[in-house]
């Protein structure tokens, strides 16, 4: 088991307070644990950097192990938020403290029930049982590596905004404001973090020099052959951050329609791609009439399609709690309307990107080979699995190319 890694901090009641309301609003009231740890840190703005980075550590820190936490709980303390982050301290090898709330805590006997528990998988990992029985009948073997992976903390990775500046002039800037970076050889316009620190404050970011984006979301871009010129569509573009490395490997020349069901993540973008200096993206919220509009005119046209997110679990862990199996299936029809309905929009000769940051078969390969099944004008060409034992999220990319006028068409 891998948990964070961070300098001890003296333990103070009101730091300990702010973590177990942030998981009772987490786990209780059903926000996203990022925007409940930036709650939490608004509310106590009066903490000063270290005291701020304690609460998200550990909140994140408890939401990935809650089931094990939970279960190493004595039966008595489980509805009891402070006696469950007792359990936590206790997982990570630290001393109780030697406060009133914690003095029923038998602090050897949850030890002993820690090192039991850890030898079954599902719970020594922490994810719900249905979870582990569907990675281990798609991944086989693999899962165990790839889930205890899925475990660890993320890196923050940047990517270089070329269209304004190079990794090496970013480099020595943010050294100058006091952050440390290095770089990956595999990964051209990335700067790695080698600490974790709070970056959208930067003046650098301001300026629109750099995005925060995983490794793995930056090959997609490189991985469209793009040329400078050609019509793109970004058929499930989010907040965009795709469309705007496209826009850059273009250097502006061409166009781009960044497209969404949401406005308000076509909102976020427009904001992004004007931060950036990415003039040649247009946004259009997504609908069937807009799809027959532009039926036949993308050169390149990437499908990055609502998935489980199960390869960036380091990321988001309570996405684990929320995920059920149930949803998985229903987010694979999903996807196979998006690659049959969105597909169109393609002209002949186009090629076609369909992307997830999944790690599960079913969610991937499955879904080209059934939609190539369906659609005969289509042929593949390549695909490549990125899994977190590469160190950074998990993530799946196929190119097909449209070889002809789709029979459905």
């Amino acid at each position: 088991m891998h948990v964070m890694e961070s300098k001890p901090i003296k333990l103070h009641k009101t730091l300990v307070s702010a973590v177990t309301e942030t998981l009772k609003t987490i786990f209780s009231g059903g926000v996203y644990a990022d925007k409940a740890v930036e709650q939490a840190l608004k509310q106590n703005s009066r903490f000063g950097s270290r005291d701020r980075r304690f609460i998200a550590e550990n909140v994140y820190g408890m939401v990935r192990w809650w089931r094990l936490i939970n279960e190493a709980t004595e039966l008595k303390h489980r509805n009891d938020h402070f006696m469950l982050f007792g359990t936590w301290l206790l997982i990570k090898g630290e001393a109780l403290p030697d406060w009133k709330e914690f003095s029923s805590i038998n602090a050897d006997g949850v030890n002993e029930k820690i090192k039991e528990l850890k030898k079954v998988r599902k719970i020594g990992e922490s994810i719900p049982d249905w979870l582990d029985e569907m990675g281990s009948n798609e991944l086989g073997e693999s899962w165990e590596k790839e889930l205890h992976e899925l475990n660890k903390e993320a890196q923050v990775v940047l990517r270089v905004n070329t269209l304004k500046t190079g990794p090496d002039e970013l480099q020595v800037l943010l050294r100058k404001s006091g952050i440390e970076t290095k770089k990956d050889v595999t990964y051209p316009d990335a700067l790695i973090l080698v600490k974790r620190q709070h970056l959208q404050s930067l003046k650098e970011y301001e300026k629109g020099l750099f995005e925060i984006q995983d490794a793995s979301s930056q090959l997609i871009a490189p991985y469209m052959e793009l040329l400078q010129g050609m019509q793109v569509i970004d058929a499930c573009a989010g907040a965009g951050g795709k469309s705007l490395h496209i826009a850059a490997m273009m250097k502006n020349k061409g166009s781009i329609i960044s497209m969404d069901i949401e406005e308000r993540k076509l909102t976020e973008l427009q904001r992004r791609a004007d931060r950036a200096g990415a003039k040649i993206i247009k946004t259009k919220k997504v609908n069937p009439q807009v799809i027959s509009q532009l039926k036949g005119s993308a050169d390149r046209l990437l499908l990055d399609v609502p998935c489980s997110g199960l390869g960036v679990l380091r990321r988001n862990p309570d996405a684990k709690w929320k995920l059920s199996a149930e949803f998985i299936e229903e987010v694979k029809r999903t996807q196979q309307e998006i690659i049959s309905n969105y597909s169109q929009m393609l002209k002949p000769g186009g090629i076609l990107i369909y992307a997830t940051c999944s790690i599960l078969p079913g969610e991937n390969n499955e879904q080209v080979k059934l939609f190539l099944e369906k659609n005969k004008g289509f042929e593949f060409i390549e695909e490549r699995s990125i899994m977190p034992s590469e160190g950074y999220d998990g993530f799946y990319m196929a190119k097909l190319i449209k070889t002809n006028v789709n029979l459905k068409d």
